[in-house]
């Protein structure tokens, strides 16, 4: 009996078909994983930020203290720390890392309580989400590729670094002015590129612990491109106290 070739194309074209439709559910459980990590780690900073704001001998003993520098530079270390070791971590020891970091975080963001008004942060805050939000889904969603613009962003990413440390010292008004704009650039662009970079990362072979640290290195990714974006658009539109 003849096989009709075109039933074996069909039956190849559904198989492909299926294993696509699982790509992309597993792509999407792996991102939802990744925001909700993210999203997460904002409350928990934002929630230490408060408390810590509004308990006047934690302000006193961190702000008023050289604590203040352990404070302000451990969550930069943290960072490096995970970047660099989380491939021999295990996952709960990555996951309570990126705990911590978050909490450390929000301690060290407690200041802006004390510099600016609660409704402009609360209204920065949301121009925020909506700008990251739509910048995350058109880097998720885009077939074009960000390589190239990921390239520029961190050479403007290097500039920002180099110019506040400038101004740390000549304290000039302006230039605190463009790096808050350039900066609102280069972090609106970053969420776009690292979130395609967290897609590509995603590869179905990978095992669930291989899986959680790569959510958690996306997600620790997203959170500093949002908390920046956060900061730079406070210098510009926050209303201080």
């Amino acid at each position: 009996m003849a096989l009709d070739p075109r039933s074996s194309v069909f039956a190849q074209g559904r198989a492909g078909a299926a294993d696509q439709a699982q790509i992309d559910e597993g792509l999407r459980a792996y991102m939802l994983k990744v925001y909700n990590y993210m999203g997460s780690a904002l409350l928990l900073s934002g929630i230490v930020a408060y408390a810590v704001a509004h308990t006047p001998a934690l302000m006193q003993v961190i702000f008023g203290t050289p604590l203040m520098w352990v404070v302000m530079l451990a969550p930069l270390g943290m960072v490096f720390f995970l970047s660099a070791r989380i491939e021999k971590m295990s996952f709960t020891t990555a996951q309570t890392t990126f705990w911590i970091f978050a909490a450390l975080m929000g301690a060290s963001l407690a200041s802006i309580f004390v510099i600016y008004t609660q409704t402009s942060i609360v209204r920065v805050f949301m121009i925020t989400a909506v700008t990251f939000g739509a910048m995350s889904l058109w880097g998720y969603t885009t077939k074009r590729d960000l390589s190239g613009m990921g390239s520029f962003l961190m050479m403007g990413l290097i500039g920002i670094i180099v110019a506040s440390l400038v101004n740390l010292f000549i304290q000039s008004s302006m230039m605190h002015w463009v790096i808050s704009v350039i900066g609102v650039l280069v972090f609106t662009g970053l969420t776009a590129y690292d979130t395609q970079k967290i897609k590509e990362m995603y590869l179905v072979s990978d095992g669930q612990v291989v899986m959680g640290k790569k959510a958690i290195m996306g997600a620790l990714k997203l959170y500093l491109d949002f908390i920046n974006l956060f900061i730079m658009l406070l210098h510009l539109f926050g209303n201080r106290e």
